[in-house]
C-alpha cells in the first residue's frame, strides 16, 4: 500500500503494559467511527507496513490497540511515535457540502473581488490554523480556511470560492 492511497488516521503514542498493547491517538473529527477498525498501516521508514489489530478499546478520547505480532514491551516501544494510516476507501461518505482536507490540492481558487487566482499545492496546519497554499505569481500565498474567507468549495468543478481580505496577495508579492 501506498502512502498517498492512504489517508494518516493519527499515531501510536506509547507503549501499554507489558504485552505489546499500544495507545494510539486517532487524529479524526469522529474518532469511534474507527472504532471497529480490523487492520492498520504503520509507517516504518517512509513505507506502511500492515498490522492486523486484534483488539481495540477505548481509552477516554484514545485507543488502546493491541496489534498482531506486537507481543511484548520492546515491539510496542518501537512503534511509539509512528504515523498510523488507513486506504482512502475506509473514509466515510461526505454530504454534497462536506470535503476532505486532503482532496483540496489541485483545486482552483476563485475570488469574489479578483477573479481566478491559482491553484492550490497543498494544505498545512499551524498552530491550530488550517491553511491553503496557493502559487499566485510565482509566490506562495497562504490562505486562512475560515468561514468568512472561504465562501464555497465546488467538488464537482474543482474550485474554491472565496473573499480575501484586502491586502492579503500584497502582503505576499512585496519583496
Amino acid at each position: 500500500m501506498r502512502i498517498e492511497d492512504c489517508f494518516e488516521l493519527g499515531h501510536i503514542e506509547k507503549a501499554r503494559g507489558l504485552n505489546g498493547e499500544v495507545v494510539a491517538v486517532f487524529d479524526a473529527d469522529e474518532p469511534d467511527r474507527y472504532a471497529a477498525i480490523d487492520a492498520v498501516f504503520v509507517e516504518e521508514e517512509s513505507h506502511l507496513v500492515p498490522y492486523v489489530v486484534e483488539n481495540i478499546n477505548p481509552l477516554k478520547d484514545k485507543f488502546i490497540l493491541k496489534l498482531e505480532e506486537v507481543d511484548d514491551v520492546d515491539t510496542a516501544n518501537s512503534i511509539k511515535g509512528k504515523r498510523l494510516f488507513l486506504p482512502l476507501a475506509a473514509l466515510p461518505d461526505l454530504s454534497e457540502d462536506q470535503y476532505y482536507l486532503h482532496d483540496l490540492p489541485g483545486f482552483l481558487v476563485v475570488d469574489k473581488n479578483k477573479g481566478r487566482l491559482g491553484d492550490i499545492s497543498s494544505v498545512v496546519e499551524a498552530n491550530q490554523n488550517i491553511l491553503l497554499v496557493m502559487i499566485f505569481e510565482g509566490k506562495e500565498v497562504l490562505i486562512p480556511l475560515q468561514d468568512d474567507i472561504v465562501q464555497k468549495v465546488d467538488k464537482v468543478s474543482k474550485e474554491i470560492h472565496t473573499v480575501l481580505p484586502d491586502g492579503l496577495l500584497e502582503i505576499y508579492l512585496e519583496s
